[in-house]
């Protein structure tokens, strides 16, 4: 008898939630600020068919969690992003798209692969776009997150949009790249605070890299070249196309905002990894990159690849790029583990004092068990804990309107309790970290494991 295990993305609360519900009484333990205005969203995958095939986490089609908060009380609605894949496959009754972990179908009539919309969200010139790294953004409604459509900005995007858009909270300017495994196997492109897509230029890069994601400061943006790269030959030996390839450094390139490859500064530092960036800021002659740091990734792992015991560990880190003198100096900051890194967007770009990241449970699967509040002007670091048997995700930081302080606001997440498997959306006052969250507000069906959220005001509704 020959026993199958169960995919752990396909089971517990990473596991799918079918149902589109609307609800418009939440219960609230405690008491939400009567200024904390607006709609907390939050993306991630939620196949809506059994998987064709091995099921990585990354390729469920994307579904969107929603909290409207208004004058102290709580609505919920989730909604499936409606992409042009996810319309196929419903018509069909299954899936149609293999994911990452197969190999590659060149006879789906409909193309390679599919656009999910599965992994973050951005608010830009007064529309909300859910993001998939590999493709084209779609437009939401709030409040009720009906799908709109691709956007395409009219036409003129030419690459695939990052998860992971950079907007200048200054004048407003919104910076995306998109990575390819052909050439160009970068663009970058600057979309104007009115929305118009003004710039794409293409960035050299010595073959195809997985870009996750990348980070800006008042002039200057940062891209990072690391090893885990793309092989066309690999794939034709019947070998995994993307490998992390541990003895090729990594490569930061420091690209003036309007510049180009002609102005680019590039600099090397040993081998890793990284998904998100926390922050980047100039101080005198060196451009500081704040980021969680592994040593290697083993994300899209499969039978060729060799596992490496510290790989896939987020840890805090610190780059200082000299631009005068060409060097760069590497530190970790923390060495807990911690991804999903968050700061107060009000000062995106400049040298802040405070981040947040969630921390990892250090289990199997990504669970993540609170969240810390790291102050870099001193190194220390305070824990708000979700409780035994109880995780959650990445906490997005709210300001409290008018407030010029930094850390004056809230941290907004969804936490799972496992034991009585109901989910719930907390409020964390972001100054006083270790109390109970100010409030909780309980959601009636289960809220899956996911990515990336963001807080849309009630100004921009």
């Amino acid at each position: 008898m020959t026993i199958t295990a169960t995919n752990p993305y396909l089971k517990g609360n990473f596991a799918p939630v079918r149902k589109e519900i609307t609800s418009d009484t939440l219960e609230v333990i405690g008491h939400l600020p009567p200024e904390l205005s607006g709609m907390f969203v939050r993306n991630g995958p939620n196949p809506q068919h059994s998987p064709i095939g091995q099921y990585h986490w990354f390729d469920g089609d994307g579904m969107l969690h929603g909290v409207r908060i208004s004058d102290g009380k709580a609505t919920y609605c989730n909604r499936y992003v409606r992409t042009t894949g996810w319309k196929i496959e419903k018509q069909a009754g299954k899936a149609i798209w293999t994911g990452l972990l197969e190999p590659q179908q060149t006879k789906v009539p409909h193309g390679i692969s599919k656009n999910t919309a599965n992994t973050a969200l951005v608010w830009h010139a007064g529309q909300l776009l859910a993001l998939w790294e590999g493709g084209a953004p779609y437009v939401i409604k709030l409040p009720d997150l009906k799908t709109v459509g691709e956007y395409t900005y009219h036409g003129q995007l030419t690459s695939a949009f990052t998860a992971h858009p950079k907007i200048d909270p200054i004048i407003g300017e919104m910076m995306f790249f998109g990575y390819s495994f052909e050439p160009p196997y970068l663009q970058y492109s600057i979309v104007s605070a009115e929305g118009k897509l003004v710039r794409t230029v293409p960035i050299n890069l010595p073959m195809g890299v997985m870009m996750h994601d990348f980070a800006i400061t008042e002039n200057y943006t940062i891209f990072m070249d690391l090893p885990l790269t793309f092989s066309a030959k690999r794939a034709q030996r019947g070998k995994s196309p993307i490998m992390f390839e541990r003895d090729r450094p990594s490569r930061f390139g420091i690209v003036p905002r309007y510049g180009d490859n002609s102005s680019i500064y590039w600099f090397e530092s040993p081998s890793c990894y990284v998904f998100h960036t926390f922050n980047a800021y100039e101080e005198e002659d060196e451009v500081v990159l704040i980021a969680c740091r592994m040593s290697s990734t083993n994300v899209l792992i499969n039978k060729d690849t060799q596992l490496d015991p510290e790989g896939d560990i987020p840890r805090l880190h610190r780059w200082r790029f000299n631009l005068t003198d060409g060097t760069v100096r590497e530190e970790m900051l923390d060495d807990v583990p911690a991804e999903f890194p968050r700061v107060n967007e009000n000062f995106l770009g400049q040298k802040t004092r405070y981040g947040y990241a969630a921390r990892m449970a250090g289990s199997s699967e990504p669970l993540v068990d609170g969240i810390i509040k790291y102050d870099l002007s001193n190194g220390k670091s305070q824990t708000h804990e979700f409780g035994e048997g109880c995780y959650g995700g990445e906490a997005v930081f709210v300001p409290r309107p008018g407030s010029t302080v930094e850390d004056d606001g809230w941290l907004i997440t969804f936490v799972h309790d496992q034991s009585s498997k109901t989910s719930e959306m907390i409020v964390v006052n972001a100054q006083e970290m270790t109390t109970e969250p100010v409030a909780r507000v309980l959601i009636p069906q289960r809220v899956p494991y996911g990515f990336h959220g963001t807080w849309v005001s009630e100004e921009q509704l």
